[in-house]
């Protein structure tokens, strides 16, 4: 049984540039009215630290439009989940520009009192958008992935009652940050995890949903399309240093390729989806999640997810998200299934 989570990662650029009407508000507003043309919903990332900074900034004035959209989300079933870019918290707003706090750029690296700091402090401002005094997200998704090392982050999270993270990406690696993933592929759908997010253990307190990918031979990763979305992302967000290790985590024969809505041609994402289509037809017992991933500051082509989502329904694929198929299994039911599948 396959079932399809879309998620979008509900953020500007990653070195504060861009406005949140151009990268956030109207993308996210054209992506919803797609989804509700098919009866269908996603999982909203609301990038919680970036948001909260730039309102006491008061450097956007669409910030009150955001956070009237993130009500509407909530309000309208779509699933509020937390990101978190922690560079934002030390931010300063100089001359028009921000200046990030790259040393916290990492979560998981920092110390425990200040993970707990900043998750904290994260979801009490998703309470106050809300206006919900105990709500808690389910699903968590670390700002560039970053998911390592897992612990104490990992804990902190379940703490406050977050049992999902899709922070990996199978066969992902981060020159730059340690950040190694390749361990994961050999982890079923999604897995329960403790100490290390690459290693399934059947008594962690979260589930892994990571983001679906295929490997590929790096050259498959420079289509026309994902070129100008990187060369456009990387020129607004990147420092040079930045550069030079992405280089480094291409130079490698075979690449990851997420199902990304936003990168990818109509082509490509039914191309990934069929052999997993294939696999379902030999084996309809096994629960597939397929994890798909978009930024609104990436969201150019509302007509390929259109085309997506009218396969996806012929194929009789159904579209949920974490908060959908949580309510459906009870968590010792999700991690018995998982064990089964690694």
């Amino acid at each position: 049984m396959i079932e399809c989570i879309f998620t979008i990662d509900y953020e500007i650029y990653g070195n504060g540039e861009g406005s949140l009407r151009e990268l956030v508000l109207e993308p996210a507003q054209k992506l919803k009215a797609v989804f509700q043309k098919h009866n269908a919903r996603f999982v909203v990332f609301v990038e919680a630290a970036e948001l909260e900074i730039i309102e006491s900034k008061r450097s956007d004035e669409a910030i009150e439009a955001v956070k009237q959209q993130i009500r509407a989300f909530h309000r309208d079933g779509f699933e509020v989940g937390l990101h978190i870019h922690p560079q934002w918290y030390n931010a300063s707003y100089r001359n028009g520009g921000w200046l990030l706090d790259y040393s916290e750029y990492n979560l998981c690296s920092l110390p425990r009192e200040r993970i707990v700091e900043i998750i904290e402090r994260s979801i009490r401002y998703l309470r106050r958008i809300l206006g919900i005094n105990d709500f808690s997200p389910l699903s968590f998704r670390a700002g560039n992935w970053l998911f390592q090392p897992t612990q104490p982050a990992a804990s902190v999270l379940a703490e406050q009652g977050i049992k999902i993270d899709s922070s990996v990406f199978k066969g992902g690696i981060r020159h730059q940050h340690g950040l190694n993933y390749r361990p994961a592929r050999q982890n079923g759908y999604f897995w329960p995890f403790s100490n290390d997010v690459n290693t399934a253990d059947p008594q962690g307190t979260l589930i892994e949903f990571p983001t679906y990918t295929k490997m590929v031979p790096s050259w498959e990763m420079f289509s026309f399309n994902r070129i100008g979305l990187e060369t456009k992302s990387a020129a607004k967000s990147a420092r040079p240093t930045d550069k030079i290790y992405r280089i480094l985590d291409f130079l490698r024969l075979c690449h990851p390729m997420k199902l990304d809505f936003c990168r990818l041609t109509i082509k490509e994402l039914v191309g990934m989806f069929e052999k997993e289509l294939e696999k379902d037809r030999k084996n309809r017992g096994l629960f597939r999640p397929i994890v798909a991933i978009g930024h609104t500051k990436e969201l150019v082509n509302l007509e390929t997810v259109d085309l997506f989502l009218t396969y996806l329904e012929n194929s009789r694929v159904a579209i949920t998200t974490f908060d959908d198929w949580l309510g459906k299994v009870h968590l010792s039911s999700m991690k018995a299934r998982a064990k089964e599948e690694v």
